[in-house]
């Protein structure tokens, strides 16, 4: 088994190779910079939907989670709540289903365990959950199931919205996914490829084929336009990588 997916990386690897190449700098415009009016400590996955912004983030010392859903245009918290249980408290990425928005709640080590949480995407009040045991870091979610990624995202699982798993499987990639949604029918998945440099990925399930590449750089602070939080909604790709001062990057194709 070690040699069929030593070949299958292998495989994988020559056809991103083979992928035109693309980067962020080169191929995208920056079209806004939105200053975040709040502290939300360790930031790690975002959603877009009209004029909202939901940001998962972590606060370690004190041992609190937090969702939070801010006014786009200015920055400005709407409404948050907290979100840890017990040793749970670092929520990861998110993704927004309708009316609801799915959250991972998980222990902050490798392995977990972790809470798979839908909750209101207007209230945030907690819907429904399940458990899985392992660190859940982000997850994206489709008409007909979730997509989610590991510590690192080094192993990817798919789940049914009842939370029976469907399937688990070693990311084949080597970029360390933190965030997910899906487009086009395609997993959408951001991540760092190096200290130096991100990527986002598009890929095609189940086979795991690798359809498009986008690397990108830093920001003037050092940090990875990839780092953290990943959206593309309405054609613009919106990147939140930094803790306090928080700052979002939007950026359209050019």
């Amino acid at each position: 088994m070690g040699i069929v997916l030593w070949i299958g990386a292998l495989l994988l690897a020559r056809l991103a190779a083979a992928q035109p190449v693309e980067s962020l700098e080169a191929n995208w415009r920056l079209e806004s910079t939105i200053a975040i009016a709040a502290d939300l400590h360790h930031v790690q996955g975002i959603d877009v939907e009209g004029d909202s912004l939901w940001i998962s983030s972590v606060d370690a010392p004190a041992g609190k989670g937090y969702l939070t859903r801010l006014e786009l245009r200015t920055g400005r918290v709407v409404s948050q709540v907290e979100v840890q249980d017990g040793r749970r408290i670092h929520p990861g990425g998110i993704a927004l289903d309708g009316d609801s928005i799915w959250m991972p709640v998980a222990e902050y080590h490798r392995g977990g365990p972790s809470w798979v949480e839908r909750r209101d995407k207007k209230s945030l009040k907690l819907r429904s959950r399940f458990e899985v045991a392992d660190h859940i870091g982000c997850i994206a979610a489709s008409k007909g199931e979730l997509v989610g990624g590991s510590w690192g995202s080094r192993t990817v699982y798919r789940w049914s919205k009842a939370g029976k798993e469907l399937e688990r499987r070693p990311n084949p990639f080597t970029t360390e996914w933190q965030d997910l949604k899906f487009a086009s029918q395609l997993l959408l998945a951001s991540g760092n490829a190096s200290k130096t440099e991100g990527a986002i990925e598009w890929i095609a399930l189940p086979e795991m084929a690798l359809k498009r590449r986008v690397t990108a750089g830093v920001t003037d602070r050092k940090v990875t336009y990839t780092h953290e939080g990943m959206a593309l909604r309405g054609g613009r790709l919106y990147l939140l990588p930094e803790d306090a001062p928080t700052r979002l990057f939007v950026f359209v194709a050019k």
